[in-house]
């Protein structure tokens, strides 16, 4: 098997079993599953991935951290307007009413509640993910202060920890309702309270 090939087939892979954890959780995940959705064999699964565990952790670093890395990460770090474009991120993500995420829960935070418990490389990869995602909100906001867009007195760390506090708690309420209204409800608040910080809102 070539590079290019074996790359595909790895990738097959990742994304069958991005699919089978979020449906079922990690430990329900089923090998036979995701080789039945790809095609593939046991083998090639495990030329890959020697263990379930690697299996999952390379679909947190290789899958759902790409996805918010494409979806929030990367249009924060490489906006000129940070604080406009989170606002923006945030309003239009609240607009989904379809998204599977909604309905089945955020990955990210399914696995924090399902492995954080039970399994310390789970815990500090998935820890990884949610620092990086504090971190870029931190510097978008910031950035906003230097800009003299977010208020002097926003202090940026602890909101950034709040934001996406409240980002997942939004997934994680519209999952146990089931309901895509209530997660639009619940991310508008949080449009409202970044549109708070900016220094226009207190005039």
């Amino acid at each position: 098997m070539d590079s290019k090939q074996a790359d595909l087939t790895r990738d097959k892979l990742l994304q069958a079993a991005f699919c089978e954890i979020h449906r079922q959780g990690f430990q329900a995940a089923s090998i036979v599953n995701i080789l039945a959705d790809t095609g593939l064999t046991k083998g090639a699964l495990y030329h890959h991935f020697p263990t379930k565990q690697a299996l999952g952790l390379a679909v947190i670093d290789e899958v759902i951290r790409e996805r918010l890395e494409c979806l929030v990460f990367q249009r924060l770090r490489e906006s000129e307007h940070p604080a406009e474009t989170l606002l923006e991120i945030i309003a239009t993500i609240g607009q989904q009413r379809e998204s599977e995420s909604i309905l089945l829960g955020c990955p990210l935070n399914n696995l924090m509640q399902e492995m954080s418990p039970l399994d310390a490389a789970f815990k500090d990869r998935l820890n990884t993910v949610l620092t990086v995602w504090k971190d870029t909100v931190e510097d978008a906001l910031l950035r906003g202060q230097e800009q003299g867009v977010i208020r002097a007195d926003v202090d940026c760390k602890a909101v950034a920890l709040f934001v996406v506090s409240a980002w997942e708690g939004c997934v994680g309420i519209a999952k146990n309702l089931q309901s895509p209204e209530a997660f639009g409800m619940c991310m508008e608040q949080l449009h409202g309270f970044v549109a708070g910080l900016l220094v226009n809102a207190s005039a």
